[in-house]
């Protein structure tokens, strides 16, 4: 199985690449493609297609481009499940203690990580980045 996961411009900015990558990997997780890169305004309104006419969707927008991400391809057993435990609830403050968002994460608005919620979207996803 396969999933797509992101380490936001708010990860990277703060230099966590390496010690997010970190945690997954010990959880068993195969990068299979990996990549530093600037979102556009398009790409970012395609990934956040979901919450078009949500109050928060230019917010999301507008914070995801705001600086480089990292696009992560990964493979592993029930690797949708396994790596949205391992990411935390969105809110870190509501998060478990030990998860990425938990230990990194400093806002609702700024969790640090993404990871697609079922195969489904993680198929989606993996299409607009890798694609």
């Amino acid at each position: 199985m396969k999933t797509f996961f992101m380490i936001k411009p708010d990860g990277v900015d703060r230099n966590l690449t390496d010690e997010i990558i970190m945690m997954v990997e010990e959880q068993g997780f195969k990068i299979v493609q990996k990549k530093e890169m600037h979102i556009d305004k398009e790409m970012a309104m395609l990934h956040y297609e979901e919450h078009r006419d949500k109050p928060f969707f230019n917010d999301l927008v507008k914070f995801i481009t705001s600086g480089p991400v990292v696009a992560i391809e990964l493979e592993g057993d029930d690797v949708v499940t396994k790596l949205r435990n391992l990411m935390g609830a969105t809110n870190p403050s509501e998060a478990e203690e030990g998860t990425i968002r938990a230990i990194y994460g400093t806002a609702i608005e700024k969790n640090v990580v993404h990871g697609s919620d079922s195969l489904e979207s993680a198929e989606r996803e993996l299409n607009i980045f890798f694609s």
